[in-house]
Formats: C-alpha cells, sequence, structure tokens
C-alpha cells in the first residue's frame, strides 16, 4: 500500500517537474486514475491528500485537483538562450518522402477533399490564361481579387480589416520572419511558449535573436505567472504567440486568459501565428489582433492548414508596421507568384472556401477521437504503460502531443519508428533546452479507419513499449 500510493506521488511530481503538468492543470479524477493505473481509489486519494499537504496539488470544490501555483521561491526561472536546431531539424527534414509512411510527423492538411480538386482545376485554368497577358511581376500588398477575399476570411475570424491593411505573403512563415525583421536586431530578446513551433525557433536562429521559453500547457497554453516572471526580469522586444490549437501541442488560449496576456505585456510588440485559428470544432475565442486596442500584435495566417500547403499563400495584417514589412517584402521579392494569387483569388470567390471549412472541422473533429482511441488501446495493451503518458485532446486543427515517461529518448524513438516507415517528430526539436526529449509531436491530418493505420500504430506502440520495457 505505502509504495503504490508513493508510486502516484513520484508519478505527478515528476509530470510537474517536467512541465508536463503546469500550474492551474486538472488531475485525472481519483476514479479515472485508480482504472489507468490498476489501483484503488484508496491508494489515489492518500496519495492525492499527500500532494496537497505539499502544496503540489490543490483542491477546487466540486472541479477535483488542480496543479498548484508554485511559489516564487521555487520557481524556475527561464532566462535567455540562443537557438541551435538547424542541424538536427535539417537533418529530419531533407529526408525523402515515401507512400509507405504513416504520416504521423507531418503537419501537412488532408487533401482529400472535392473542394481541393477544384482548386487546382481553378490553377489549371488560371495557368493557361498566363500565355496570354504579357509577363509582369505581382507586386505588394498583392492580388486585388484575393485581397478582398481574404478580409471575408478575417472578418469571420473575428478581425475586421480592409484589403489596405493585408499584405500577401509566402506563406504565415514568411509573414513572421518580417515581423521579426521590423521588430528587432541581432541580439534581441524574443519571449515564446514552450514547446513551440520548431519553424519559428529556426527563424529565431537564422536571425540572431535571444529565446525566452515560457512553459505552456496542453491544456489551456502559456503560464501566466512564469511570464510575468520573465518580463520583470528580462528585456523583451517582442512575442511570439501561437494561441489557438497550437503547434505542438494543440491547446486553445481562453478568451479570459487572452485579454490578461494582452494586459500584462503592455506595449510589447506581439506576432500572432493562427495558421490553425480557423479549424476549431466549435467556438473559439476571437484572436490576439482582435482584442488588441494598442495596434501593436503582428497578425499572421495562412490557407496552408486548411487548403493545402504548397499553394505558399499567407497574409500578414501588420497595422503601425505595416509600411516597414512592406518595405521589406518589396525589396526582399520584387513581387509574388502572379498564378498562385490570381488562382486562389478565383477560388475562394466561388463560395467553395465555407463549405470546405465546414467540412474538414468536422472531419478532424472526428479523426481526433479516433486516432485518440486508438492509440490509447493501442499504448494500454502494455501493462508498464498504463497511466504512464499523456495525450492531448486538441479542440481544433490536427495535431497532439504525446507525453511519455521521462527517460524516454524521442530522437531513439524516431529512428526506429522511421525504420518501420512511420514518421513522427521528437519533442527536442521544439526547444532549446531538453524538456521535451520525452514527448512526440503527432499528425492525425490523414488518419483513416483502415488496416495500414491500425497496423502502423500497433507498430508505434510496439516501438514505444519495447523502448520503455521495464529491465
Amino acid at each position: 500500500m505505502t509504495k503504490k500510493y508513493q508510486d502516484v506521488i513520484d508519478l505527478i511530481n515528476q509530470r510537474i517537474d517536467k512541465q508536463s503538468y503546469l500550474p492551474g492543470d486538472k488531475l485525472p479524477s481519483i476514479r479515472a486514475l485508480s482504472t489507468q493505473l490498476g489501483i484503488s481509489k484508496n491508494t489515489v486519494i492518500r496519495a492525492y491528500q499527500q500532494l496537497e499537504a505539499n502544496q503540489r496539488i490543490e483542491a477546487l470544490p466540486r472541479s477535483g485537483y488542480v496543479i498548484a501555483q508554485p511559489t516564487v521561491a521555487h520557481a524556475v526561472q527561464p532566462k535567455p538562450s540562443y537557438v541551435d536546431l538547424m542541424t538536427l531539424s535539417k537533418d529530419i527534414m531533407s529526408l525523402p518522402p515515401s507512400r509507405q509512411v504513416l504520416p504521423t510527423g507531418s503537419a501537412h492538411p488532408d487533401t482529400h477533399f472535392p473542394a481541393i480538386r477544384s482548386l487546382y482545376a481553378e490553377i489549371g485554368r488560371h495557368s493557361r490564361y498566363q500565355t496570354h497577358i504579357p509577363s509582369h511581376y505581382q507586386l505588394p500588398p498583392g492580388n486585388e481579387v484575393l485581397l478582398r477575399q481574404l478580409v471575408y476570411i478575417n472578418q469571420e475570424l473575428g478581425i475586421t480589416t480592409s484589403a489596405q491593411d493585408l499584405l500577401i505573403t509566402h506563406g504565415a512563415q514568411q509573414a513572421i520572419s518580417l515581423g521579426l525583421q521590423a521588430l528587432t536586431r541581432p541580439g534581441d530578446i524574443v519571449l515564446v511558449e514552450s514547446p513551440c513551433y520548431f519553424g519559428n525557433l529556426l527563424l529565431l536562429e537564422s536571425l540572431g535573436l535571444q529565446v525566452i521559453e515560457i512553459p505552456a500547457s496542453p491544456s489551456h497554453g502559456i503560464d501566466l505567472p512564469a511570464l510575468a516572471q520573465a518580463l520583470e526580469s528580462w528585456p523583451v522586444t517582442a512575442i511570439i504567440l501561437n494561441p489557438s490549437f497550437n503547434n505542438p501541442t494543440g491547446y486553445l488560449m481562453s478568451e479570459p486568459d487572452r485579454r490578461q496576456f494582452l494586459a500584462m505585456t503592455g506595449e510589447i510588440p506581439i506576432i500572432e501565428d493562427d495558421v490553425f485559428g480557423d479549424l476549431a470544432y466549435g467556438r473559439r475565442p476571437p484572436p490576439l489582433k482582435a482584442l488588441d486596442d494598442r495596434d501593436r500584435v503582428i497578425y499572421c495566417n495562412s490557407l496552408s492548414k486548411t487548403l493545402d500547403s504548397r499553394l505558399r499563400i499567407g497574409w500578414v495584417i501588420a497595422g503601425k508596421y505595416q509600411p516597414v514589412i512592406e518595405k521589406r517584402l518589396m525589396t526582399d521579392n520584387m513581387g509574388s507568384l502572379n498564378l498562385m494569387q490570381s488562382a486562389v483569388g478565383a477560388f475562394l470567390s466561388s463560395g467553395k472556401y465555407r463549405q470546405h471549412l465546414s467540412k474538414i472541422r468536422r472531419s478532424y473533429a472526428r479523426k481526433q477521437r479516433q486516432f485518440a482511441q486508438m492509440l490509447c488501446e493501442s499504448l494500454d495493451h502494455y501493462p508498464w504503460l498504463r497511466g504512464q503518458y499523456q495525450l492531448s485532446q486538441p479542440e481544433g486543427g490536427f495535431l497532439c502531443w504525446l507525453a511519455l515517461p521521462e527517460h524516454a529518448d524521442s530522437e531513439v524513438l524516431y529512428q526506429q519508428a522511421l525504420a518501420r516507415d512511420i514518421s513522427i517528430l521528437p519533442g527536442s526539436m521544439f526547444s532549446t533546452q531538453p524538456h521535451y526529449q520525452h514527448c512526440l509531436r503527432l499528425s492525425f491530418a490523414s488518419f483513416a479507419e483502415t488496416p495500414r493505420w491500425h497496423d502502423g500504430l500497433r507498430s508505434l506502440a510496439d516501438i514505444i513499449a519495447t523502448h520503455l520495457q521495464p529491465t
């Protein structure tokens, strides 16, 4: 009995220390945890009571237990550091694609929808039309038809804007890069949530910027008390945040937390990465840009996650920073993709995009449930894995975050999975620190209830179980 309840205490403490649980996160119910671990409810109750006495967790009336806020004396103070992820990222991203690979490592959307066929038919028509017009550059801000359609898309998201306020970019990545170039100089400190999308970390690396990583919960997002401490300690030049169906964890920041975040950050410029924001299964809070009353949020979005990554159609709403960003956009590119902009503008004008969004949201919501059930059943087949992992349950998008026991090595798992034609992304790609070596980012965009996926997820569970099998 003593050993069992102490095992539960050790497990919860490890998850808190490794930031798998963050302040405010809700713990599993007594019944749920007893079922997961195969122990009695009394054992869980005793463990929770001891953790509460140690001020690691606290009981909320009629809500169960949550992780307690750390005292300032024991809080981990994040410090600025330079990014060094290029070698690891290049090795992983340069692997040749294969039809045989189970694509759980990819962040590309499912393109097997009728609207995508219509989109490429439109691109074909515009391609043929290009031969009948003189060659020219599509100068910023971009194609007029496409700009008008993007105004409607932003209105649906809660952002009131005009075509004059938009700049079309080569995907959201270029929009974020332009924002960073406009706001920072080499050596400046940029604050991000952690884990953070590796593409944003690579941008910081390429621009010679320092980064402060603030832990973010897979359930509700960035740790606001830790954010406040970092802002008091360091001269932060800019903040990058991906608050809606975050890459990699899938978290959704609540509207009250968004408002508190904006109030806490004062006049610091914010780059909002909202590429998954239009993939909510239900209602979503308004973007930070819609709540911003100081014109300091640079809003970045694209059609890469809702239509197709290959389009490379993004946009930025930069507010007071628009003139300098437009100048950089003009001098960097001397124009953009005429064909793609005109074709996508025509496709959006057809009205098919809204129907497509409705269809893919339902599809991803269904896939999320099915994928999670199948993966958890496969992992739970191994007794030593039951109750020892956490799989995020996003309310939008198509990415989830799997946290394994702390001694797991995600880069070893990545190599072993690849040998069985399964792609995953190791957690080490999403931080400059070794906080997420035991985590994996998984995509369920292309999931289907087929023998291929059943077998693939069982193989992945077998790889994980063998890696973590007690000696």
